[in-house]
């Protein structure tokens, strides 16, 4: 019998002691005990693909299919060790709802895009401590386009900016240039800007991602001193120099905001050491500084004592005088512009499916009416559930489990559909 040879974009595979590791997306995994695959057939593996001997083609495909599927219900992150979720267009998470991942509309021309949670950086201050959560998320590259073209049609403005951030460094993203390259296509799309901290960029990655369609860089910069900048940053392999000639490269490819956090008592300092790094190469560049002020989050990093924004503003206005500079005024277009109307506001109870784990302890993500809903302290891990908003605000919602109660919101009471089945198979 012929041998069945298995072939995938997205997944590579390695030996380890008596599995097969699966690698997803660059820097997710999960491993399959080589017992479930000599059930299939006796088999031998290559970067990108999986060999099975003595079997049928669609044997092979449809019982290794069913691996995969399981695989990804153990999916992990190995950078932050936390379990992860990949969400897709038939997962049945929608992408609006959750300030975790996705996609997040506040009513201006800005269209915030969060395709990955994760950090190649420790930084001190970050408001996102990832030992304090437990589940990280991908998102397929093409749900993320789809949607944000269909916000960006509601919209109808020539002027969308759509901004890759979130929870982590987005260049983490494997499919970060095909992502630029998506939105870019989008009618009414004037800009897309990223937030980066720069470890990963390269000249040639720049150029890629400039060819793609990005227009800006937010380069993260703490302190022009290096033994302080690696500080801060929490990592021992982290280099100001080599960022500093990123910074000077972007600077000839595309706009570049350089945004420092400034915290009291540790880089304040620096400020006027990274002004003057940017004022010697914005000639002829579009070059800013936007400094931020260091604020400290429930969920956050505690890297120091919060500055008054009053005494924040009288430094950025020195500063401004000190050095001919302008800190108080960035190049960003901010427009009003229709927000997506949310299917349910605070108070509302209603139906909804427990589709996946949140990124806290006991946290679930329920669906309801195509949006994502955080559920703390949830007391069930799937099905149907009744659940009371206690959040509503720009389409991101929290709830809580209630009771048997009579269903009221603010759209028809009809029964929503459960989403498709989970389809993980990246194939080519």
């Amino acid at each position: 019998m012929a041998e069945a040879r298995l072939e995938y974009k997205d997944l590579a595979f390695e030996k380890i002691n008596k599995s097969v590791r699966v690698k997803f997306k660059r820097i997710f995994y999960f491993d399959i005990p080589n017992e479930d695959l000599n059930h299939i057939s006796e088999f031998s593996i290559e970067r990108n693909a999986i060999i099975f001997r003595n079997t049928s083609q669609q044997k092979a495909d449809n019982k290794f299919n069913h691996l995969i599927n399981i695989g990804f219900a153990k999916l992990k992150n190995k950078l932050t060790g936390n379990d992860a979720v990949y969400i897709h267009s038939n997962s049945g998470i929608p992408l609006i709802g959750t300030n975790y991942f996705g996609l997040v509309d506040r009513g201006t021309n800005i269209i915030e895009i969060k395709p990955i949670n994760s950090c190649n950086l420790s930084c001190i201050y970050c408001s996102v401590d990832q030992q304090r959560r437990d589940v990280d998320f991908i998102v397929e590259k093409d749900y993320l386009v789809e949607g944000f073209r269909k916000i960006a049609e509601f919209k109808d403005s020539d002027k969308i900016e759509a901004h890759i951030g979130g929870q982590g460094e987005p260049l983490l993203y494997s499919d970060i240039i095909g992502l630029v390259s998506g939105i870019s296509k989008i009618k009414g799309v004037k800009t897309i800007s990223i937030d980066t901290n720069g470890v990963m960029l390269s000249k040639s990655m720049v150029d890629e991602l400039v060819e793609a369609g990005l227009t800006r860089f937010n380069l993260s910069i703490n302190a022009i001193e290096p033994e302080l900048a690696g500080k801060i940053s929490g990592t021992e392999y982290y280099d100001i120099g080599r960022i500093k000639k990123i910074a000077e490269y972007i600077a000839e490819k595309a706009d570049m905001i350089i945004a420092p956090v400034m915290i009291m008592g540790i880089n304040i300092d620096e400020m006027p050491k990274i002004i003057r790094f940017a004022k010697k190469i914005r000639e002829n560049h579009n070059v800013w500084v936007g400094i931020q002020n260091y604020l400290q989050y429930r969920f956050g990093r505690k890297a120091g004592k919060e500055i008054k924004w009053d005494d924040f503003y009288e430094l950025l206005h020195k500063w401004e005088k000190d050095y001919d500079i302008c800190l108080t005024k960035m190049p960003f277009e901010f427009i009003e512009l229709p927000k997506i109307k949310p299917p349910f506001r605070k108070d509302d109870v209603i139906k909804a499916d427990i589709v996946c784990r949140g990124r806290f302890r006991n946290e679930m993500i329920a669906a309801a009416q195509g949006r994502a809903i955080a559920v703390p302290n949830c007391i069930k891990n799937k099905g149907r559930a009744i659940i009371k908003i206690f959040r509503s605000k720009d389409n991101i919602f929290s709830g809580k489990i209630v009771g048997r109660q009579v269903i009221r919101h603010a759209g028809k009471n009809t029964r929503k559909k459960s989403g498709k089945h989970i389809n993980r198979k990246e194939r080519n």
